[in-house]
């Protein structure tokens, strides 16, 4: 599966990376790009990941998700 997170707060290339890094940490996720000038998220996962999950990477790197 393929989810468009939108998020507030990612303002830079480091915080897309530790954006990334974090989603890439959470089981069943298979790919992740964070792009900052779109303030996207877009994630892979198969469906052993849950999106509660991935939603909470995102959030512990202070971003918040919008959806």
């Amino acid at each position: 599966m393929q989810k468009k997170i939108y998020v507030v707060g990612m303002f830079d290339d480091a915080t897309a990376g530790k954006v990334q890094d974090a989603v890439k940490a959470v089981a069943g996720v298979t790919n992740v790009v964070a792009n900052c000038e779109k303030s996207q998220v877009l994630v892979d996962y198969d469906d052993a990941a849950s999106e509660g999950p991935i939603n909470d990477a995102i959030s512990g790197c202070g971003v918040d998700v919008i959806g």
